[in-house]
């Protein structure tokens, strides 16, 4: 989006960025986070926040995350009484876009049933529903193909969120899959 600007003087006004929340879950695919980072960060007028579970904190180290990193800590941490910010409203404002990359089967099944324990959670069950959620699915195969799973998926879907179906491929614990 760019801002209105005086007649003839559009070159002096820099454009406004375009914000991407990035979600991240207990998957091991969050080992990607920095690569996922990096190759966002390289897109023009992007500006990326992310929004990590406690077990995807797991997978990646955070020293490699060049932008702003928040968890269940932060939103406790902000907050001290009625008048002060309430973190996830805050990023849900801030964001014109969530990603959430991995998506792992609870947090899936957190989201589908509309359960809110946690930053990441409390975010997406506070998201503008006007405003897009694309979310990557991201488990074992034997966890993919359980019968619950696509009725998750289908859930998030009916919200009006953008699935980005996972793809087949040697996964870390050895199997061939989805």
């Amino acid at each position: 989006p760019e801002p209105a600007t005086p007649a003839g003087n559009s070159s002096s006004v820099a454009q406004e960025k375009f914000h991407v929340l990035v979600g991240v879950t207990g998957s091991v695919a969050a080992l990607k986070l920095p690569l996922l980072v990096a190759e966002l960060l390289k897109i023009p007028g992007l500006e990326v926040k992310v929004v990590t579970t406690e077990r995807a904190r797991h997978f990646y180290n955070a020293q490699e995350i060049p932008v702003t990193l928040y968890g269940d800590e932060e939103e406790w941490q902000l907050w001290k009484g009625r008048s002060d910010p309430v973190l996830h409203i805050e990023l849900r404002r801030w964001a014109h876009l969530m990603l959430v990359a991995p998506l792992d089967a609870n947090t899936l099944a957190k989201v589908a049933n509309g359960i809110c324990d946690n930053l990441l959670t409390c975010v997406i069950r506070a998201w503008d529903l006007s405003k897009p959620l694309l979310f990557c699915p991201a488990m074992n195969t034997a966890m993919w193909e359980h019968p619950i799973t696509a009725r998750h998926v289908e859930q998030l879907k009916a919200f009006g969120y953008t699935e980005i179906p996972c793809v087949v491929k040697k996964l870390v614990c050895g199997d061939e899959g989805q």
